[in-house]
């Protein structure tokens, strides 16, 4: 019984002869693609659990792809790609990928970040009852914020921004989702808006917030909400 089907889109040979083999011994089973329209049929045909995908590809840009997947698929979208630009991954991910890996990259965190997107495969969108990370507890039923068992107050808009990220708990959410989502449209390019927000949140939840390790920073691209 395998953990799932991957599929990987990448135009180097090399890349795919890395990847099949080292994800296969992860317990996955592999199919591939080497440009876009080849990887929209396959996700329309082979019925993957999770996708890999390059940005580079020679018959169209990888952003492409996710504009068209997202159009009918909620499938997991992973990036996998040497362009290391901000602008690149932003953008990737307000189309709707859910996370990004830069290459060269390590296989234990790739496997690491399937799993992470496969477990919100088939979840509902709403928050679940109770969520944990590093001795933090958030009750959004009660909407009651702990750590260690002692309460924390935070403000509607910090209890607002936690929510959000640990509703997307493992993957990357963009400066701009969290700006629109809690403050609103308007404020889509406050970012030293949200990082004083962030700061202060920090300050609250985490046991060291020069040293954050629920609140993680991705350089020039968002925050992810760590559980592990």
């Amino acid at each position: 019984m395998t953990l799932g089907r991957i599929l990987v889109v990448d135009d180097e040979p090399q890349i795919r002869r890395f990847l099949r083999p080292a994800l296969a011994a992860a317990g996955y089973d592999v199919i591939e693609a080497e440009n876009g329209a080849d990887a929209i049929k396959a996700a329309a045909t082979s019925a993957p659990d999770v996708i890999i995908l390059d940005l580079g590809l020679p018959d169209m840009d990888g952003k492409d792809v996710i504009a068209n997947l997202r159009g009918w698929s909620t499938l997991p979208i992973i990036i996998l790609s040497a362009r290391d630009r901000e602008t690149e991954k932003i953008a990737a991910l307000d189309l709707g990928a859910d996370d990004y890996i830069e290459k060269p990259f390590g296989i234990g965190e790739l496997t690491a970040r399937i799993r992470t997107a496969m477990r919100h495969v088939g979840k509902s969108e709403s928050l679940p009852s109770s969520i944990e990370a590093d001795g933090l507890s958030i009750d959004t039923q009660r909407r009651i914020v702990a750590r260690d068992g002692a309460s924390i107050k935070l403000t509607p808009k910090e209890y607002d921004l936690l929510t959000l990220l640990a509703h997307h708990a493992g993957r990357v959410v963009t400066h701009r989702t969290l700006l629109t989502s809690v403050w609103g449209p308007a404020h889509g390019e406050d970012l030293h808006y949200l990082r004083v927000f962030i700061g202060q949140l920090r300050q609250k939840v985490e046991r060291d917030a020069a040293q954050p390790k629920i609140i993680q920073t991705e350089s020039g691209v968002g925050y992810r909400f760590v559980t592990e």
